[in-house]
């Protein structure tokens, strides 16, 4: 197999090919993401900047610091779900690859085992930055110091488990993103309740006639009303990155249940141990 046709990681994954080091499997590059994040909302704010005013343009401009906040960490995040999201495509592909050799009577064991991680090498470049051959390479390495087959399938279940909590972890700051968002909302609908309120109230204590309150109450909510809109824009991005950090990691759970079920047809169904080193193991 060429080098070209190899499946590399180096040249394929998404964030080296925007020059920064790559996150392991589908773990993202923080600092990509907030570069690209603050950029795009730069550019957002330049574009509503030129645009004439309306209230599309005021929910974002006219609500005090909250939204410039909001933007940032929703552009933040939809980065990192997009990269994911590549990322996820990228590892799939190495479902497609056979690695076992096509002879039906092939049998693995410690004599083979050689041939097998040969033909990963082949297939792909740096097999550990990939959830399926990282498991099967980890495991075919230590085939010769294990006596059972059903010990091969307690460290492929043991890279399973590393690998879920490698799937978690890499969405800790997005949680957090997720978690933060609506607050924000919160903060700045209750800064324009505040504004709103004082405001109402300094005419109150100025002594002002009837018509100067009923005018001061009007303007009072319309402030409410405005005050909400920084809330239900929070919810807004909450729920659809919510939705897409949803399905996002239902792919990835997949892909794991993929590699499992893989790990299990081609190389645990074509495992066998010789039979010598069982008995030295009940002599032991």
């Amino acid at each position: 197999m060429s080098t070209q046709s190899r499946l590399s990681w180096q040249r394929s994954d998404i964030e080296q090919k925007f020059g920064f080091r790559g996150g392991r499997f589908t773990a993202v590059n923080s600092g990509l993401c907030a570069t690209l994040a603050l950029v795009s909302s730069v550019l957002f704010y330049t574009a509503l900047y030129f645009l004439p005013s309306n209230w599309f343009s005021d929910m974002f401009t006219q609500r005090g610091m909250t939204p410039y906040f909001m933007v940032l960490l929703a552009s933040w995040s939809l980065f990192i779900l997009l990269f994911k999201w590549s990322k996820v495509r990228f590892q799939r592909q190495t479902l497609k690859i056979i690695i076992i050799p096509s002879e039906h009577d092939f049998v693995l064991s410690p004599n083979t085992v050689d041939q097998v991680i040969r033909n990963i090498n082949e297939a792909v470049e740096q097999p550990k930055y990939f959830f399926l051959f990282n498991r099967i390479v980890g495991t075919l390495s230590n085939l010769k110091n294990i006596g059972m087959i059903s010990d091969v399938g307690d460290i492929l279940r043991s890279y399973n488990d590393q690998d879920i909590e490698s799937v978690e972890t890499s969405y800790s700051l997005l949680n957090g993103f997720l978690w933060a968002i609506p607050v924000l909302g919160f903060i700045g609908t209750v800064e324009g309740l505040s504004q709103a309120i004082g405001t109402f109230g300094s005419v109150l204590a100025s002594g002002a006639d009837a018509a100067a309150l009923t005018a001061s109450l009007q303007s009072v909510t319309g402030g409410l009303a405005t005050a909400f809109e920084t809330t239900l824009v929070a919810l807004v991005f909450a729920l659809a990155l919510h939705l897409f950090a949803t399905a996002i990691k239902k792919s990835e759970e997949e892909l794991l249940i993929a590699c499992s079920e893989y790990c299990s047809q081609h190389i645990v169904a074509h495992l066998r141990m010789p039979s010598h080193r069982n008995e030295e193991q009940e002599r032991i």
